[in-house]
């Protein structure tokens, strides 16, 4: 805490002394074409060698003025010069002038000062932080850039309060996972990829795609209700300036694939075979890939990252716009670790060298047109394709040490291998319309519509189980289908809309008052289906290969036709989800001065159906429908003590709906043999949200700001290890409410800066949070003890997913020459959390028979990237990323009934590897 205070303290006293300057920032506008932005144009103080050159996207920024009266000049070639005589620089303030230039020269009337509004310059995602009536923080491509970040997951997890779980990929925002976050694109739902999680897999984005990511944290009518933590919304990019032709080249190794022994022998599925440019097709059908495809893993050449893509863009006359970029990106990664489980604090199984190799090439496409009609109708139109082949090959127990309880008696002297190969193949497909106008004065409709396809495959998953010695290798023996070639399909298609007009009753810079009416609809449906197909001996040691290495050697036809070998088909296993939301609300926002008063109602009604038809559900099939109606209110006040510092307080209601994978009662194992199950009783979750903000503008590059925050949840669900035999684990609401307060606190200062001589900047934040629910007994109508969620004593435990600490932090070295010289470390930190709660085994609570939590430890991590631009077209850098290459491991706390003694576990621990690439860009 002492070092939490001193960062605090030196961050405030540098934000401070900044005041001593102002600012001028701003947007250069062709008028002759449409308003189009005009780059490279030439902006300077006049008597002064102070001056700047605007970017492709005609944005400006003067920083560090002394206070005085100047005239700035704009000057570009073949356009007549604009002088803005008399503007007046104030100590910390920002002034914002856009300029129209053009043959003819522009009148001082014609000038326009107010904020810029472009989302890809950490400036202009500044300004419009500092308007907000409502509490939210967004990244942009110029910070992307400078961070080295690849993707929109690492994108989120620089902002305040956010971390990213290593061991799961999922966002986790103000300690509330998966299922309490909302996820669109340009303000319109996206499908998840995987039937573990709610939201699509934000690796998927890579950040060539995006022009920046907003993330509110408190909510708004016309956001949906169904969310806790926020609304992570990403836009793609638009094209910026007349044409664009670029091209970018990239390579990189990952330290543990160069490693002897794995650069080598890196292994991919036989799935493979059938990848063909980044695509797959799928070669034999499941049920004839017993005998008709190999078992065995193979080997790939060169395993060294690589990515290319090409943007190009135009005008066609001053109204139409055309983007479109494609690229691909090949990676390979290779974890080692151990992996253990335990029951009823017994090591149930043991896998100390649980290796992974894992194998990604994602092909991803946008095209964005946009139509300005005139400056009342805006049309827009953008299609966007991702691809991705996700290749993994898992093994454990190579070493002889690895043991899987009830399958062999350890007199028998076996020990256990487990070999896993799965091929993963993700298409989405987002198509959306939207449009702005203009009616009158006092009147403005958007509004936008999208429809969503996405098949996420797993067509061919391979699993085999072994048992062996010294002499003999043997094929498992629980179950016929512990050899097995198994298929699974996910396809969600999804139809969404919104619709806002915003009424401007009175809107003067000192007095406004609107109302916002408007709508959003949502239409998803699922269907799922997984089919198992198995090999089993038709007795014990009928058949053994002669290796772990040489599977295949024994499922041939000719094994099956003598009868050593049998075949077996599971029925299949589906389900059918359909998700209908419909809502509509009202929201008013008045302004009196230093006073934003923003209040609104959203009813939103929500149907979920869910029908089954599994093998693990008695009676196998079965239905659920969950319907809720409910009117939900938010409140957004904000009070500006001036243009610099600005209090905000935001109060809200939301829900957390469960998802169909949550409801659904089928059975997903993980390679490691680790089951999930969905729970028909689960119901969604109501929502209290508060939170105040203090907010300071030094510049307009510059933020200090500090946040509490308050969230109360009834009937959260969670995560929780089965009772009974099976260790399955499960969703439930465990406890009555759950409790989430924190504080977090942001700075982003220039060490050193100005026009003539290099600049250094900072940005951190941090965030403290406090969390706890409590663990629930249930009884029926009658009075009756059903079961309990509490173990060990406990009456209430930490909110899942939830770290204490999460720190971010990034230093940015900028020379400020002709061709520039750029160095950017970043690093993140997030403490310990929960992955899954602990639970009793059995209907009653005890001290015994329970499963303690399952703990993420927490871990640093450090980027380093450098850029050299060497001409005006060609740029050169260098990464590392995970440089620290820090263990990821999950814990548990084990205490056998036999010793009585408490010890920590590690249950889960592997590493990444460091990351070191080359990448080139040109720009034609």
């Amino acid at each position: 805490m002492r070092t939490f205070l001193k960062l605090f303290f030196f961050l405030f006293t540098t934000v401070c002394t900044a005041q001593e300057s102002g600012a001028i920032v701003g947007k250069l506008i062709d008028k002759e074409y449409n308003n189009e932005p005009l780059p490279f144009a030439n902006v300077f103080i006049k008597e002064t060698t102070k001056g700047v050159t605007s970017d492709i996207d005609g944005m400006y920024a003067l920083a560090n003025i002394s206070p005085g009266t100047y005239t700035i000049v704009y000057s570009y070639v073949g356009y007549n010069t604009v002088e803005i005589p008399n503007v007046k620089i104030v100590p910390g303030k920002v002034t914002n002038i856009d300029v129209p230039m053009g043959p003819s020269a522009a009148t001082l009337d014609e000038v326009v000062i107010q904020a810029t509004t472009r989302r890809a310059t950490e400036v202009a995602l500044l300004l419009e932080q500092k308007k907000a009536i409502a509490i939210k923080e967004s990244i942009g491509a110029e910070q992307l850039s400078k961070l080295g970040i690849s993707d929109a997951a690492g994108a989120t997890s620089k902002i305040s309060g956010i971390s990213k779980t290593e061991g799961s990929g999922a966002i986790f925002v103000r300690g509330l996972g998966d299922r309490y976050l909302y996820t669109t694109l340009n303000g319109l739902s996206i499908p998840s990829d995987n039937i573990e999680r709610k939201n699509i897999n934000l690796n998927l984005f890579s950040t060539r795609l995006i022009e920046s990511i907003n993330v509110s944290k408190t909510t708004s009518p016309n956001i949906s209700a169904d969310q806790a933590s926020g609304n992570i919304d990403i836009n793609t990019k638009e094209l910026s300036g007349r044409n664009l032709l670029a091209a970018s080249l990239g390579t990189s190794i990952n330290t543990n694939v160069m490693s002897s022994g794995v650069f080598n022998n890196f292994k991919v599925s036989p799935n493979y075979q059938d990848v063909s440019f980044g695509f797959y097709s799928q070669s034999i059908p499941t049920s004839q890939a017993i005998t008709g495809q190999s078992w065995n893993p193979e080997v790939v050449n060169l395993p060294i990252n690589k990515s290319y893509s090409i943007s190009a863009g135009t005008r066609i006359g001053d109204k139409l716009s055309l983007l479109i970029t494609a690229g691909q990106s090949e990676d390979f990664e290779y974890k080692e670790g151990a992996f253990k489980q335990y029951r009823s604090n017994y090591l149930d199984d043991v896998i100390p060298d649980a290796t992974t190799w894992s194998k990604e090439v994602a092909t991803s496409g946008l095209f964005h047109t946009r139509f300005r009609a005139n400056d009342n109708n805006d049309l827009k139109f953008n299609t966007l394709l991702i691809n991705k082949i996700e290749d993994e090959v898992f093994e454990g127990g190579r070493s002889g040490k690895a043991v899987i309880y009830e399958e062999t008696d350890p007199q028998e002297g076996f020990s256990q291998f487990i070999r896993d190969q799965n091929l993963k193949k993700t298409l989405l497909s987002v198509t959306q319309i939207s449009g702005e106008h203009k009616i009158g004065e006092k009147n403005e409709i958007d509004w936008a519509a999208g429809y969503n396809f996405l098949s996420a495959d797993e067509p061919n998953r391979i699993r085999n189980e072994f048992n062996f010695s010294d002499e003999i290798v043997q094929l498992g023996r629980t179950g016929g289908f512990q050899q097995r070639k198994s298929t699974q399909k996910i396809e969600d298609t999804e139809y969404n809309a919104r619709i806002n007009d915003l009424i401007k009753i009175i809107d003067k810079e000192e007095s406004l008052f609107h109302i916002n009416i408007g709508g959003n609809y949502r239409n998803k449906t699922r269907d799922f289906k997984s089919q198992f197909f198995g090999a089993e001996e038709t007795v014990t040691n009928a058949i053994n290969p002669h290796s772990i290495d040489e599977i295949s050697e024994i499922f041939t036809q000719q094994n099956f036709d003598y009868g050593l070998l049998k075949r077996n088909t599971l029925a299949p296993d589906f389900y059918n989800g359909e998700l209908r939301s419909m809502a509509g609300y009202t929201n008013i926002t008045g302004v009196r001065g230093n006073i934003t008063l923003q209040a609104g109602l959203r009813f939103q009604k929500d149907n979920i159906d869910v029908n089954w038809d599994v093998n693990n559900y008695a009676g196998r099939k079965g239905s659920a429908n969950k319907e809720y109606s409910r009117v939900f209110p938010s409140f957004n006040i904000k009070y500006a003590l001036n243009e610099k510092h600005s209090f905000r307080f935001a109060n809200s209601y939301t829900t957390t709906l469960p998802e169909f994978k949550e409801i659904a009662p089928f059975e997903y194992v993980s390679p490691v043999g680790q089951v999930t199950r969905g729970n028909p009783n689960i119901d969604a979750s109501l929502n209290r949200n508060f939170d105040l903000k203090w907010e300071f503008f030094p510049s307009n590059d510059q933020l200090l700001s500090v946040t509490g925050f308050y969230k109360h949840i009834k009937d959260p669900i969670n995560k929780v290890q089965d009772r009974g035999s099976a260790g399955v684990f499960s969703y439930f609401n465990a406890g009555n409410k759950a409790e989430v307060y924190g504080l977090e606190v942001e700075g982003r200062v220039n060490l050193i800066s100005g026009d003539e001589r290099p600049n250094l900047k900072l940005n951190v934040n941090a965030s403290r949070m406090w969390h706890k629910q409590d663990l629930k007994e249930v009884y029926n109508e009658e009075g009756n003890f059903v079961r309990t969620f509490r173990y060990k004593g406990l009456t209430e435990t930490g909110l899942e997913g939830a770290s204490d600490w999460i720190v971010n932090g990034a230093l940015n070295f900028n020379t400020k020459t002709e061709n520039p010289f750029e160095a950017t470390i970043s690093g993140n930190y997030a403490s310990e959390k929960i992955y899954a709660l602990g639970s009793p085994e059995f209907q009653t609570s005890g001290d015994v028979n329970y499963n303690d939590a399952i703990i993420e430890e927490g871990f640093v991590s450090l980027d380093l990237i450098l850029s050299k631009t060497l001409n005006e077209h060609l740029k050169i850098g260098i990464s590392g990323k995970n440089i620290l290459n820090p263990e990821i491991k999950r814990t548990q706390l084990i205490k056998p009934s036999t010793t009585n003694i408490e010890t920590e576990e590690t249950v889960l621990s592997y590493t990444r590897g460091a990351r070191f690439g080359l990448n080139l860009n040109y720009t034609f």
